[in-house]
């Protein structure tokens, strides 16, 4: 075999400086001069030369993904409650109170430590989810092509490039077929880019730069081939996005969070300047009466709500991966089982995704190798698509009529129009065949014989995908435009078979047991998709075409949003308007799709969704990944979703609502007592251990109701779960106060003791009432982790008032017959929560409502900066 002038591999150690190879001088420089700064050829690098400059030059990637536990201990310690606390044990030591500092700090190390273990925890699961998506790009090595990973690739390597892939690195174009990008990225504009190979003199941004492709753009049409002369950060898309810093576009659960503290900060700021003035107006001592106050303060502050959360995610994360669900951003989770729409494709979530070819008929419907072998000649990359797949690997593609014919030129498929061309043959002999979707080929045809328009009526009625061709003599042809694709002749049709997926229709009632509704865009024909969907057992409502569609405005449009369930040959641009119309009417929409077509709905989504065998622009645009692409695994991934919001809500209502309840009393009775009711030290260690039972929430078993409808952050909920079940917490404590003072004749070490035991009582049991709205344990069991851990903080709680530290802590033993008017305030304590919680649910209002988060270019830019940023 003979190898081209000039196609020999680089050697070690010819390349370049690629920094100093700005887009500009690369763009103005013939193809030989860039292959020559980069020490390159034609054929690419040698295997051996490429692992050296990765040593050099690094991965390709704009920010590599480690774990690094001294930024998370850094993160752990901004927390404003941290320093509060801190400011708050330095307080106490210098004014001599040695326990409460002592307290105070086995608090703090215990939040520091609990939120460091979590948070780290759940930066090494989102790490292994992140470089569990990897992403390869067609590369010559070695004098062959070959798959690698796109952080592994070099200046000098030589991409090749096909639709549907994001562009790797920055390459100087040598080979291009009609090649478009989409640059919205870099350049804001929604229009594609046509490229070429010529240089470009006078090139001053992306925009002008034809002959390069860069890095993080989309290949929307055509194919190409070109020479990296910048990766990662040097890349120009690099720049960008590493400027952007590491942080993250804020998602609803996190603005959910984000409201719940300013709640929390608004009540503890109220309380405490109510207890500091009426301690001050008592006049008592100004330092007692200010630890005091500080110390409801923190007593209020679910300090290891970052830690439940934490825990939550990353075992929900776990969970997930056994699922065979992958999360981008472990806080996508709680995203993933907000949704109540679900937009899908057909092919492989309805159907099987196994693509065959079973016949090739003329107009008339009869069968035809003619057509067969027209087919074959349009197909000039047979791994390009499914379709192609299937017909070249078809028993009946063995002869191919018309073989002889040798390839002039090609125009590749896009999504505008539809269809692929190939010029073929020689002078007289010359032909131009036009493969494409039947509507649009027919729309360019000349005297449609009557009997095509019955014949694909009833292959469509039958289920069949179908590709329409057609051909037109073109002797005076030596390339192709898309206006050339004018005149032709309908030849006849190739007709596929993709047959429904057994499983859909069960994991379509699977998905509506979880109240979500589910829509299908697809770009097939609208009777093969109503066909698909009634097989499915998924009841439509109604269809639009994409021809239809475009004559609307939006209010038209969001009526037929609202009213259709099949949408059918509908355009990148009417997804991702689908998905806009939905998002109007307070829906939050998951989308699913695995296609370069899907990247500007996955985009538009309140939670993108894409599987693992998807083109790398869906999986970049995508929040969520599929392991399979099974409805089945969504209901499931969903589900996972709401336990785990579930469960965060349970901690939350449980704690606003005691902490809320137990320093209202503390308020109030330091405000008729002649001393402090509970010590801050006491009641530091009473929160301390209250919050320390509650880390076994994450491990609670959810009431299979709370799955059925997605449910959201409500401030309002809160506050007035918080306002009606905080109260019933403080009557109780004056019950107590009542036994202490009017029957036990308490001194104040006994009294503080007994409000200590009943306070971390009453508030810990109550988690088995505020987990579930049914009865607890009767209609629905805790987990077994949460039932022991909740029983031994009790138990540490009073052995602590018999304990040798007794003393120290300011107890002191109390007597049986406390501990027996303790049982019995207790189980009346949680009949009348049950009492209160069935009238209080009868209220309508629900954790509904929360606000649709956006996304700007930013956080375009960070999440396609993940495909280039999984390394390490």
């Amino acid at each position: 075999m003979t190898m081209a002038l000039g196609a020999v591999p680089a050697q070690p150690g010819t390349a370049g400086n690629p920094e100093s190879l700005t887009p500009q001088r690369v763009a103005a420089a013939s193809i030989d001069d860039v292959l020559g700064w980069v020490g390159s050829s034609r054929v690419g690098l040698s295997g051996a030369e490429a692992a050296a400059r990765l040593t050099r030059h690094g991965p390709n990637a704009v920010r590599t993904h480690q774990v690094s536990a001294l930024a998370v201990l850094r993160r752990q310690l901004r927390s404003a409650l941290l320093l509060l606390l801190a400011a708050t044990a330095a307080l106490s030591f210098f004014l001599g109170d040695q326990t409460q500092a002592i307290v105070i700090a086995v608090i703090l190390l215990a939040s520091v430590g609990l939120g460091f273990v979590n948070e780290y925890r759940a930066e090494r699961a989102a790490a292994a989810l992140h470089s569990s998506i990897r992403h390869t790009a067609a590369v010559r090595r070695d004098g062959r092509v070959t798959e690698v990973d796109v952080t592994a690739l070099v200046p000098g390597d030589v991409v090749r490039l096909s639709l549907g892939e994001v562009v790797p690195a920055d390459l100087r174009l040598m080979e291009v077929s009609g090649l478009e990008c989409n640059e919205s990225i870099l350049t804001g504009e929604s229009s594609a880019a046509e490229k070429q190979c010529a240089p470009v003199d006078s090139a001053s941004g992306v925009a002008d730069s034809t002959d390069l492709a860069f890095m993080g753009s989309i290949v929307s049409a055509g194919s190409g081939s070109g020479v990296v002369f910048a990766t990662g950060p040097d890349a120009a898309f690099g720049r960008i996005a590493a400027g952007l810093g590491e942080r993250q576009p804020e998602t609803t659960f996190q603005a959910g969070l984000r409201r719940f503290s300013y709640l929390l900060l608004w009540v503890a700021l109220t309380l405490t300047a109510v207890i500091l003035v009426t301690n001050l107006l008592l006049q008592r001592p100004i330092i007692e009466s200010v630890l005091f106050a500080l110390a409801i303060a923190v007593g209020i502050t679910p300090q290891l709500l970052p830690a439940v959360v934490s825990t939550s995610l990353a075992t929900g994360a776990h969970r997930l991966v056994k699922l065979k669900v992958l999360v981008k951003r472990l806080v996508c989770i709680e995203d993933l089982g907000d949704i109540d729409l679900l937009f899908t494709d057909k092919t492989g979530t309805l159907t099987d995704g196994h693509i065959t070819l079973i016949d090739a008929v003329d107009v008339a419907g009869q069968a035809s190798d003619g057509v067969l072998g027209w087919g074959l000649l349009a197909t000039v990359d047979p791994t390009g698509n499914a379709l192609d797949c299937a017909l070249w690997e078809a028993p009946r593609a063995r002869h191919t009529p018309g073989e002889d014919l040798e390839l002039v030129a090609s125009l590749p498929f896009d999504h505008a129009r539809r269809a692929v061309s190939v010029l073929v043959g020689s002078g007289d002999r010359r032909v131009l065949v036009v493969k494409g979707a039947p509507e649009q080929v027919i729309s360019r045809c000349v005297a449609v014989p009557v009997s095509a328009a019955p014949t694909l009526a009833a292959l469509f009625a039958e289920g069949r995908r179908v590709v329409a061709v057609a051909t037109k003599p073109a002797a005076d042809l030596s390339s192709i435009t898309p206006a050339d694709e004018s005149d032709l002749t309908l030849t006849g049709f190739l007709v596929f078979a993709d047959e429904p997926k057994v499983a859909a229709r069960d994991s379509l009632a699977s998905l509506a047991a979880l109240g979500i509704e589910v829509k299908v865009a697809t770009g097939d024909n609208p009777l093969v998709a109503e066909k698909v969907c009634a097989e499915m057992g998924l009841m439509s409502k109604g269809t639009a075409t994409g021809a239809e569609l475009e004559l609307l405005d939006d209010a038209e449009f969001d009526e037929r949003t609202q009213n259709c369930t099949i949408f059918a040959r509908i355009s990148p641009e009417q997804k991702a308007r689908l998905i806009t119309s939905a998002r109007r009417q307070a829906r939050s929409v998951g989308f699913l799709g695995d296609g370069v077509n899907d990247a500007l709905a996955l985009h538009a989504a309140d939670v993108g969704i894409s599987v693992d065998t998807a083109t790398d622009v869906a999986k970049d645009a995508a929040d969520v990944v599929l392991m399979e692409k099974d409805l089945e695994v969504l209901a499931t991934g969903v589900a996972e979703g709401r336990r785990i919001f579930a469960n965060t809500v349970k901690y939350v209502l449980m704690g606003t609502s005691s902490n809320f309840g137990n320093m209202f009393s503390a308020a109030a009775a330091s405000a008729v007592l002649t001393f402090l009711p509970m010590l801050p030290g006491q009641i530091l260690l009473n929160n301390l251990l209250y919050d320390s039972s509650q880390l076994a929430i994450p491990t609670d078993h959810v009431d299979a109701e709370q799955l059925h409808a997605p449910a959201h952050w409500n401030i309002g909920f809160i506050r007035r779960f918080m306002l009606t079940f905080g109260p019933i917490s403080s009557l109780f404590d004056f019950l107590t106060f009542g036994l202490m003072l009017g029957v036990l004749n308490a001194a104040p070490a006994e009294f503080r003791t007994g409000w200590f035991v009943e306070s971390l009582a009453t508030q810990t049991l109550i988690i088995f009432a505020i987990r579930t709205r049914r009865i607890p344990f009767y209609r629905s069991r805790p987990s077994a982790v949460l039932t022991i851990s909740t029983i031994a903080v009790i138990g540490v709680g009073v052995a602590l008032t018999l304990s040798p530290f007794a003393g120290a802590l300011g107890f002191t033993p109390l007597p049986w017959l406390f501990f027996t008017a303790l049982a019995l305030m207790a189980v009346a304590y949680l009949v009348l929560v049950e009492v209160t919680k069935k009238v209080f649910y009868e209220d309508p209002i629900h954790l509904h409502g929360a606000p649709h988060r956006t996304r700007g270019r930013d956080h375009r830019i960070h999440r396609r900066a993940a495909r280039f940023s999984h390394a390490g």
